[in-house]
């Protein structure tokens, strides 16, 4: 048999209300940021939209080089397929890749067999570690970047000393261990651009650490135009291979996982905000010692105590909480009155009837009046709270 009645659910819950008002700030600021990503997403997608397109004319584009390049009877076609563009390389051909990196393991081993011997050039944008190496064997990345944009030949490639200073800084450097290679455009010793002789039909590879000298908006800086045309002209048909997410041979060659699509730049993002959350916990969490008992500097009477706890369970409208401490209290200061020791002064079986025979109650009455259900508005608490005194008085008369 339970020794107290059970409590309701507590009505200290906060509202739908206490809610909005305690989450509006957070709400707010989490809406400012959606709405400042999605400006500067939008602010930002303008300038990359069509990003090495040949087609496309927005400054990160590259028609403006595929204008040139027409001008002196080179044509382009675009591809955005593995098929398409293992199909097209031939000894009168330039295949350039726009995006290596997007390719997957397979897909780069694909082409690369179908370049390796075509007898053309194959232009490689950029590749870093590790699609250099599968690309372009005996080619390693740098992993520290080039910061110096503008750079000299510093090479015997004609074309190179042609063009020469051009933005080819400012990308990635590499080193390479093939013989007879074409290091040009050194940043602190290492090239930011390779030409690697292939060992049949004459065909060669071309890595390029930085896609600048081929944007709308750099073309006409320093050598890049003179350098572009040189390095995609050599053969009469440029074959323009954008790399896309959507070709089929991707599913069938490539193990790439989700976060190998995602830039770095992102994941070490993740790892700092992870960090720094970890830091901010630990700070909050912080102990500044073992707790030390002071006495208050004033003394403080029990009545403004206990207004002070009646407000807050009104202004929590607690009166389930409130009636619980009143009848609990007044159990505890009834039970000694009764011979009844303190230890039992919240069970019914012991409690009810030494009180009744000493006021001659009803058990019932006494059941429902310590032990019953909480009041059901403020008036009912008040009401039990005098009926509380009432009981306690006769207790406590002669």
């Amino acid at each position: 048999m339970t020794t107290e009645a059970a409590l309701p659910s507590t009505s200290t819950s906060p509202t739908a209300r206490q809610v909005w008002t305690r989450t509006r700030g957070v709400l707010l600021a989490l809406v400012l940021l959606l709405v400042g990503a999605v400006a500067i997403a939008t602010l930002r997608s303008g300038g990359q939209h069509g990003r090495l397109d040949p087609r496309s004319a927005d400054p990160y584009g590259s028609r403006a080089v595929a204008a040139i390049l027409a001008d002196h009877g080179v044509s382009t076609r675009v591809v955005t397929t593995l098929d398409q563009a293992r199909a097209a390389a031939g000894p009168d051909t330039t295949l350039l890749v726009a995006v290596p990196d997007l390719l997957t393991d397979g897909q780069q081993s694909r082409l690369h067999s179908a370049t390796a011997a075509s007898g053309g050039r194959t232009v490689l944008v950029a590749p870093d570690i590790p699609s250099v190496g599968r690309l372009a064997p005996g080619i390693t990345a740098d992993p520290a970047p080039s910061f110096d944009t503008t750079l000299s030949p510093g090479c015997s490639l004609p074309a190179a000393r042609r063009a020469g200073t051009a933005d080819t800084g400012g990308g990635i450097r590499y080193s390479t261990t093939a013989r007879r290679a074409d290091t040009c455009y050194p940043s602190d010793g290492l090239p930011t651009l390779l030409r690697i002789p292939q060992t049949a039909k004459g065909g060669d590879t071309v890595v390029l650490g930085t896609p600048d000298i081929l944007y709308n908006n750099r073309l006409d800086k320093r050598g890049n135009a003179s350098l572009a045309l040189q390095l995609l002209g050599s053969h009469p048909h440029l074959v323009w291979y954008l790399p896309s997410l959507s070709d089929a041979s991707a599913p069938d060659t490539g193990d790439r996982t989700f976060f190998d699509l995602l830039p770095t730049g992102w994941l070490w993002g993740t790892l700092q905000l992870f960090i720094a959350a970890a830091l901010a916990a630990l700070w909050r969490a912080r102990r500044l010692g073992p707790l030390v008992p002071e006495k208050l500097p004033v003394a403080i009477r029990a009545s403004e105590t206990a207004e002070g706890r009646a407000r807050l369970y009104r202004k929590a409208n607690a009166r389930d909480r409130a009636a619980t401490a009143l009848r609990s209290t007044t159990r505890t200061r009834l039970a000694p009155l009764v011979g009844i020791p303190v230890t039992q002064a919240h069970t019914p079986e012991a409690l009810l009837p030494a009180l009744s025979a000493q006021i001659g109650s009803d058990g019932q009455s006494l059941h429902d009046l310590l032990f019953g259900p909480p009041p059901g508005d403020d008036a009912a608490l008040v009401s039990l709270a005098d009926r509380l005194d009432a009981l306690e008085r006769e207790v406590r008369r002669p």
